[in-house]
């Protein structure tokens, strides 16, 4: 029977750590009071446990959930991980503990806390992802297509096999300026990097002219008499608009 102890595990923000937080967990009969990660430059005022990653731990972990309680429950695990839910980390513990005890239906009982807000992370997630795959704009320097976005999840993973479809034949990159990451795509391959700063090229005369040319497209084909300010923000939310020059600074 595990025990909730006064121990904060330390992790490095990978789902791969995170996994092995929870096989800590389990193993050493342990229920940590927070999970931490180094990334995220939080502070604790329990005593710290470091947990080392382990690929072959997490494999193990991974295996683990997907046969004793479901794939959809690891499914929901992992874009659940993604999310910008608040102590994602200690919720999804509680949802692999509980999930152990009933089995594959847990996932689907929208009655229980735990299960709720998973739901509601993983909701916020896709929707995020389906605005972004949308609202990304490029830039081009020296051939090479380049996005900066601030989005509060972490969708870069959700994001790249869309692009990488889509601008098959152009090396691209896009940088998450919130989670400090990066993907980065070169003809049939990407991969997310971490990054810690990242400074966008200065834009050249033939990447000024051609949002010169989307800005008096899109100014061209409004209805000035229809103009709905409090509908655009409803359906556009200002959060994308510094990296969209056709809205840029319009309200």
């Amino acid at each position: 029977m595990s025990y909730r102890t006064n121990v904060a595990y330390l992790y490095d923000g990978s789902l791969d750590g995170f996994l092995c937080c929870v096989f800590d967990s389990f193993a050493k009969k342990i229920l940590p009071c927070d999970i931490i990660s180094n990334s995220a430059n939080q502070l604790s005022l329990f005593p710290i446990k470091p947990i080392a990653t382990d690929t072959g731990i997490a494999k193990r972990v991974y295996k683990g959930i997907v046969e004793k309680i479901s794939l959809g429950s690891m499914q929901l695990i992992e874009n659940a991980f993604f999310s910008c839910l608040p102590q994602k980390e200690l919720v999804i513990l509680d949802f692999i503990r509980q999930g152990l005890k009933i089995g594959p239906s847990f996932q689907f009982d929208l009655t229980n806390d735990t299960v709720s807000s998973l739901k509601k992370a993983e909701t916020h997630l896709f929707r995020e992802v389906m605005h972004y795959k949308g609202f990304i704009r490029f830039s081009v320097t020296d051939n090479v297509l380049i996005s900066v976005i601030e989005p509060k999840n972490f969708i870069l993973p959700y994001l790249a096999h869309h692009f990488s479809q889509r601008y098959s034949n152009f090396p691209f990159v896009i940088y998450d300026k919130t989670h400090g990451a990066m993907l980065i795509y070169k003809i049939s391959e990407y991969f997310i990097v971490k990054v810690d700063n990242f400074t966008p090229p200065e834009a050249d005369e033939n990447e000024l002219e051609y949002r010169k040319l989307w800005k008096n497209f899109y100014d061209s084909v409004a209805i000035e008499g229809r103009l709905n300010n409090n509908a655009r923000i409803s359906l556009m939310s200002k959060r994308f608009w510094n990296n969209m020059p056709e809205v840029n600074g319009t309200i």
